[in-house]
């Protein structure tokens, strides 16, 4: 039967864990699933302020703590999320780390790859990459023996392109930092496991796609503003509400037939 534009975005009674959950889009990727009627399960690794963040969404939304490296954190998660809900039918990985250089003034020779810090770059491949193989592992191992599911890796598009460095010049034209290789190698895997993944499960009707956000603007200084900006087609950076119709969409019957897909959002910058 042919649903309706409505029937096909409703997410009503329907169960969805996003990892992340209280960073900057994680807390949008929430509100949208909650908006079009999901119970969400906001995953983070601040209990209390998840579980008040899942307060205001509704629908029996719940917070939850989680370490997305460590698959006892990830099993006694799945087994209370079940044990209430008895399903698991979407899963958007969005716990990630970035680059944090505490000392500006050792940021420059720290960031270039010849220097990058080794622990750094294991640290980002663990949360980046190994986080998403073992959350789809263990919640989408749910999905594929309920024969449905949608998982919704977030990628970047610098898992597409290499970085603009010259994106971290300061107004005087100095370089202050550079964006390291481990962040966009882990995007770029994020949105190679996708691939693999969909096909993977595609007999078990799980579908898997990636969503590849462009920059988000929050506080930064103006100049990189600009120059972020500048870059793109659409003149601006995003707000981080602008993901929210995406993330529907992956989630929703509205994509039924896609999977292994990389949603690009970005405002035009890849397309040029």
């Amino acid at each position: 039967m042919e649903q309706s534009i409505n029937d096909l975005f409703s997410l009503e009674g329907r169960v969805a864990i996003v990892t992340g959950g209280l960073g900057l889009i994680g807390r949008y990727h929430c509100k949208a699933l909650a908006e079009a009627g999901a119970a969400v399960i906001v995953a983070d690794i601040d209990t209390l302020k998840a579980e008040d963040f899942a307060f205001e969404l509704g629908n029996d939304s719940i917070g939850w703590e989680l370490d997305v490296t460590n698959t006892d954190s990830l099993k006694k998660a799945s087994n209370h999320i079940l044990k209430k809900f008895r399903r698991i039918d979407i899963l958007v990985n969005n716990a990630a780390i970035n680059d944090m250089f505490e000392n500006p003034n050792t940021a420059l020779e720290e960031s270039r790859f010849e220097n990058y810090p080794l622990e750094m770059w294991k640290k980002m491949l663990d949360v980046n990459l190994t986080g998403i193989f073992l959350c789809s592992r263990v919640f989408g191992s749910e999905m594929a023996k309920q024969g449905k599911g949608s998982i919704i890796n977030i990628a970047s598009t610098y898992g597409i392109v290499a970085p603009d460095q010259s994106l971290y010049k300061n107004e005087n034209g100095e370089q202050t930092f550079y964006k390291s290789p481990a962040y966009p190698v882990t995007k770029g895997g994020v949105i190679a496991f996708t691939k693999f993944l969909a096909s993977y499960w595609a007999d078990k009707n799980v579908r898997v796609n990636a969503l590849s956000p462009g920059g988000v603007e929050n506080e930064q200084k103006e100049f990189f503003i600009k120059s972020y900006s500048a870059k793109t087609p659409l003149g601006r950076m995003a707000a981080p509400s602008e993901y929210k119709g995406a993330i529907v969409f992956l989630a929703s019957d509205a994509s039924s037939y896609m999977t292994g897909a990389n949603l690009v959002v970005d405002g035009g910058w890849t397309a040029i």
